[in-house]
């Protein structure tokens, strides 16, 4: 497995960046395409859902996560 690498988003207009691993970055690539989504706009969602004891980068894996095993 690859090192976390910082990938740039813009949230409701602020710039940031997450630190994921390549495979997690893929997986959520592909997440947004199936979805019809902008990754911007679902890591913008996943930021508002969730809550203050967790880590966007964690949010986004917990995501990914969770849609793979929904498969």
């Amino acid at each position: 497995m690859n090192r976390p690498r910082k990938h740039s988003l813009t949230l409701r207009g602020h710039r940031t960046s997450v630190s994921l691993e390549d495979e997690f970055w893929a997986a959520f690539l592909e997440i947004a395409t199936e979805e019809g989504r902008a990754i911007n706009a679902l890591a913008a969602d996943i930021d508002a859902a969730r809550g203050t004891d967790c880590g966007l980068a964690s949010a986004i894996r917990l995501y990914v996560l969770r849609r793979l095993r929904a498969r």
